[in-house]
């Protein structure tokens, strides 16, 4: 499938990439906190200001040494230069041109002096997370490429165009005003319709709850493993994201390796759902695994988690294993955070009075909006999610890509106010790490009581769910546990086909046997890179644990539970 529109300015699937993995970083995690409304944006602002009132000294330091960089910028005597892959000075006017030249300096050293100043500052790991987020909208607003005189590419194309483009641009912005919020549109959805050309491996519904249903997909091998997988996808988007496109679905590539695969579509809830909270969506996820276990006749399955639907599975194998239900044979983890000690962005805002603030919201609503929530997170990366697109959509006239990826992630689904609050006192309490402190379905949570195998993954360049985050839960869990590091960052974990000859992975095989697991940088300095993608790896893995090889099935569905309708079902619509 294309990725890009004919004739589109950016030149590489691999650009499309970048933007997509800015996109996603700044909402995944989302479904764990949620929007920054002004409340917790003037909390934020505030501390950043008494750290710059209190500490006056280091203030006029850091301004006198900016004053004397414009001055040599000024003179033409600077070597400040922009970082080559920064998007925004990409135009040969930014080297060939003096004034421009000077413009994109002066830029690079008022973010550079704003990191400096934010260093010499007190602030502690997540109060200069929260600073980061604060200083960096700041400065990203003052870029001169975010208006027309200062933009090259905007000057050029209204040259080209006699003005034309910047009719468009007006006409652009109109419709994001009045049809996208305010926001600039970040990528061109019509070409990607559910079942045809996204999430359109092969399949049908097999159950159907208020919440969710289950897709069992099609086998596409003469012999299956016995024991089935089910995937709990993260609840705040839709499900697709891991079965994206042909050649491109991690559900595809489990059925050819010969797994009974059981898919979670979540539904996308009204402010009816408001009382349904994560005892509900235990229920929910319980029910799957009995669909599951009734069609492939197996006593147990694996169990794969993603993101916020990691916190969901292991808190339900937390359950199962508090009550000695042994169903789950495996328990899988994808770019989930379990231990929020580690600092990271979105952690950085799990912090009273924020989740409280958050909370009466969502309350208020009935639920925690899918699209107003990906407004908030698209200014933790302004310069790739609101400012690259002002320039395109506006300055140049120009249409957003066509990404398959962007457009699942702007599909974004609700939480309901109950499941929101349940979410942000795990991630503000850090509950899931001292047995007894969460309670699932009135038992009390103890993941170090989860014995089964588990296989955790982390993401290398990952800032919304840091690997070493994600590696913590191997030190939470029972059993053995398998760490596996990915390439890249947070979205390219989830689609991670093989083929990629910039993909890699890291393992080191030799931690699962210590009695106490190592830290992240012991596992680090002893980890091994091996070309690839982990969906290989990971394969592999779940092929050891999937059970004997027995016939495939000729028809999806049981007796008990009959195909309902052909995946990918019609809570994907909603």
């Amino acid at each position: 499938m294309s990725t890009a529109q004919p004739n589109s300015p950016r030149p590489t699937f691999e650009l499309d990439l970048e933007i997509l993995e800015a996109t996603v970083e700044a909402m995944t995690a989302a479904s764990s906190l949620g929007p920054l409304d002004a409340e917790d944006m003037a909390s934020a602002r505030e501390d950043v200001a008494n750290h710059l009132v209190n500490n006056p000294g280091t203030v006029f330091k850091h301004a006198a040494e900016l004053g004397l960089e414009h001055l040599r910028i000024a003179l033409g005597v600077a070597d400040v230069e922009p970082d080559p892959k920064d998007r925004r000075f990409s135009d040969d006017w930014f080297s060939s041109v003096p004034w421009f030249k000077r413009l994109a300096q002066a830029q690079v050293a008022n973010e550079r002096a704003a990191s400096a100043l934010l260093d010499d500052l007190d602030f502690d790991g997540k109060g200069r997370l929260r600073a980061d987020f604060v200083m960096n909208a700041w400065t990203s607003a003052m870029s001169p490429t975010n208006s027309l005189f200062g933009n090259p590419a905007a000057i050029k194309e209204a040259w080209r165009t006699g003005g034309a483009s910047l009719l468009q641009g007006a006409q652009n912005a109109l419709t994001d005003l009045t049809e996208n919020g305010g926001m600039p549109k970040m990528v061109d959805t019509e070409p990607f319709v559910a079942g045809e050309t996204i999430a359109a491996t092969p399949g049908a519904v097999v159950h159907r709850h208020p919440l969710l249903e289950v897709l069992q997909y099609t086998p596409t091998t003469g012999e299956v493993h016995g024991r089935p997988v089910v995937i709990v996808p993260p609840q705040i988007n839709k499900y697709y994201v891991l079965d994206l496109a042909p050649g491109r679905s991690l559900a595809e590539h489990l059925v050819a390796n010969g797994q009974q695969v059981f898919m979670i579509s979540w539904r996308n809830p009204g402010p009816e759902f408001r009382e349904h909270g994560l005892d509900d969506y235990l229920d929910a996820v319980l029910e799957a695994t009995d669909v599951a276990l009734d069609i492939t006749g197996s006593p147990d399955l694996n169990l794969l988690g993603v993101c916020a639907g990691g916190i969901t599975a292991s808190a339900l194998a937390g359950h199962l294993a508090a009550i000695g239900d042994e169903r789950l044979n495996s328990l899988s983890l994808l770019v989930t955070i379990l231990d929020w000690d580690v600092p990271s962005t979105m952690g950085s805002f799990a912090l009273k009075p924020l989740p409280e603030a958050s909370r009466v919201q969502s309350e208020a609503t009935g639920v925690l909006s899918g699209e107003e929530l990906a407004k908030t997170f698209a200014w933790m990366r302004p310069n790739d999610l609101v400012w690259n697109y002002w320039s395109n959509n506006y300055l140049q006239g120009k249409q957003p890509p066509a990404f398959d990826v962007l457009a699942w992630n702007v599909d974004s689904t609700n939480l309901p106010a109950a499941l929101h609050g349940d979410f942000l006192s795990i991630a503000a309490n850090n509950s899931l790490t001292t047995p007894g402190t969460l309670v699932a379905k009135a038992t009390p949570v103890d993941l170090g009581a989860v014995t089964c195998d588990s296989y955790v993954v982390g993401a290398v360049t990952d800032h919304i769910t840091p690997w070493e985050a994600c590696y913590e839960s191997v030190r939470l869990l029972g059993g053995r546990s398998e760490f596996v590091l990915s390439s890249q960052g947070h979205i390219q974990a989830l689609v991670n086909p093989p083929g990629n000859p910039k993909g890699s992975f890291r393992i080191n095989p030799d931690a699962i046997d210590l009695d106490e697991g190592p830290s992240s940088e012991q596992w680090l300095e002893g980890a091994a890179t091996h070309a690839g993608s982990w969906w290989d790896h990971w394969a592999v893995w779940l092929g050891e644990r999937a059970g004997q090889m027995t016939d495939a099935p000729t028809d999806l569905g049981s007796a008990d539970h009959p195909v309902l309708g052909e995946a990918p079902g019609l809570y994907v619509f909603d």
